[in-house]
């Protein structure tokens, strides 16, 4: 992933396609969903974030694996940003996220396509976002929401670029969708 083209977005004003199921046909190229096991009872509950050298980071090296986690107020905006090099893989553990997610590399098959998912307490999946793909999150609902991160590659400035949260090609609607 060496390219990442913002000059040829022209989306309308919206949220692309929403996101409902892990195997939907209309993700962005490259871009993977997965349940989570939430073991609840009347302590609270468990959750496995991932296990290193298996699964959807089974490809990530232990030698440069980082595993950070944000924790962010309601009403939060934290959009767009873009990795060159490095893979995101996200496990939102508590609250809810609007997740917006664009495709900016002109060689896909999706340019320019956008995804929105809502994840977090009431549907715990894992997100794995490639190189290229702006992403980028609303906290909605009245709780803080804590995101759990893991990358495969130790954070770098150098690959990471910003978009505003209301750039006109992406054309990203932040307000409330289902009035």
């Amino acid at each position: 992933m060496t390219q990442i083209d913002l000059d040829r977005l022209e989306n309308p004003k919206g949220i692309g396609q929403l996101i409902s199921t892990p195997d939907s046909p209309h993700l962005i190229e490259g871009v993977k969903c997965h349940p989570v096991a939430l073991h609840p009872d009347d302590r609270g509950f468990f959750m496995e974030i991932v296990r290193l050298g298996r699964g959807n980071v089974a490809d990530f090296p232990s030698e440069t694996t980082q595993v950070s986690t944000a924790l962010s107020y309601p009403g939060t905006i934290k959009a767009f940003h873009f990795h060159l090099h490095q893979t995101d893989y996200w496990c939102p553990v508590s609250g809810m996220l609007q997740v917006a997610l664009v495709d900016l590399r002109p060689q896909s098959s999706t340019y320019g396509r956008r995804n929105t998912m809502y994840l977090g307490s009431l549907r715990p999946w894992q997100l794995r976002i490639p190189p290229g793909v702006g992403h980028g999150y609303k906290v909605i609902g009245g709780d803080p929401a804590v995101l759990v991160y893991v990358t495969d590659r130790f954070y770098n400035p150098e690959d990471e670029g910003r978009i505003p949260y209301n750039h006109a090609g992406i054309h990203y609607d932040w307000e409330t969708q289902h009035k």
